[in-house]
């Protein structure tokens, strides 16, 4: 059984138990929906991967059963509107933004709503989980409370401490300018985007525009995935070590080198003298790179123990 198949099944049980209201046909939709598209790409996971990807799929399955599941289309969306709209950051800046316009008779929900309609119908993401939603089912209530726990998922993401819809709601912003809105005078606008904004004093500043914001999270998240790698590949090789018997003192000296110790500080550690570090170095570092590393990750196998990068 694939890793795929096992995730799906544990699912389907524990749905069944769950959620006994739901046909098969309906918790099976479910199942798909949290898995997501694609459900083969599990199958390359590493166990730290794995247990990322349980967690979301626990947290976007609360939100749906919560929130969506069981309560009708109109009371679902007001619902949503409303939580977002309670989001103290995502308030405060829709409330400047109107306060600066000349149409100050709009509400927060109003403005809202027309960014969560330009989200459904712009963003390639939640493009694709509508897409993916149409082809976990045909029930039309459960496809709206899929889609609508998508949205709460999606908008709620923090980059930088913020939601991510509050840079949704730039997004916006600039698009309604470029549109050419009379309601907004253009020095407002500018005004709006690239002063920053107080709320609180407690709190300190909000940048309303942060233009890196987006780019150094998906920095994180690309730091984020090379260090799960970068760990895998570290209890795969202390298996190695341990299962080929390589040196008793082996998977200490690993651990330690990861951290960034010397070798005479790892010899005093495991209270042998120098030579015997360097020679159990040089045989950690032949298994490493001339057996382990032909198999996995090579590349970043040989950056942590080729014999040119050992100190």
């Amino acid at each position: 059984m694939t890793l795929a198949e096992e995730i799906l099944d544990t699912w389907r049980s524990r749905l069944e138990t769950e959620l006994p209201e739901q046909n098969s046909t309906n918790r099976d939709s479910i199942a798909y929906w949290l898995i997501g598209e694609n459900p083969s790409r599990l199958n390359d996971f590493t166990p730290t991967q794995r247990h990322i990807l349980e967690q979301a799929m626990d947290y976007r399955y609360r939100i749906l059963r919560q929130r969506y599941l069981e309560v009708s289309p109109v009371r679902a969306y007001k619902g949503l509107i409303q939580r977002l709209s309670n989001l103290f950051l995502v308030r405060n800046k829709i409330r400047t933004w109107i306060a600066l316009s000349r149409d100050r008779q709009r509400s927060v929900v109003d403005v809202l709503e027309e960014v969560i309609q330009e989200l459904l119908q712009g963003d390639r993401y939640m493009q694709q989980q509508a897409t993916w939603i149409a082809q976990c089912t045909q029930d039309s209530r459960l496809r709206n409370a899929l889609l609508l726990a998508s949205v709460e998922e999606y908008c709620l993401r923090p980059i930088r401490n913020q939601p991510l819809l509050c840079y949704r709601f730039v997004n916006y912003l600039r698009r309604t300018q470029k549109g050419g809105m009379t309601q907004v005078p253009a020095n407002d606008f500018i005004r709006l985007v690239s002063h920053e904004i107080a709320p609180d004093e407690a709190e300190g500043s909000v940048s309303l525009l942060d233009s890196r914001a987006v780019a150094e999270y998906q920095e994180a998240q690309a730091l984020q995935e090379q260090q799960e790698i970068r760990n895998a590949v570290q209890c795969r090789f202390e298996a190695y070590l341990l299962e080929k018997q390589v040196d008793s003192n082996a998977i200490a000296w690993l651990r330690l080198y990861l951290q960034g110790q010397s070798q005479e500080a790892i010899a005093k550690a495991l209270d042998l003298n120098v030579k015997q570090i360097y020679r159990l170095r040089e045989k950690i570092s032949y298994h490493a790179t001339k057996v382990f590393a032909v198999k996995t990750q090579s590349d970043l196998v040989s950056s942590w123990l080729g014999n040119q990068e050992i100190p």
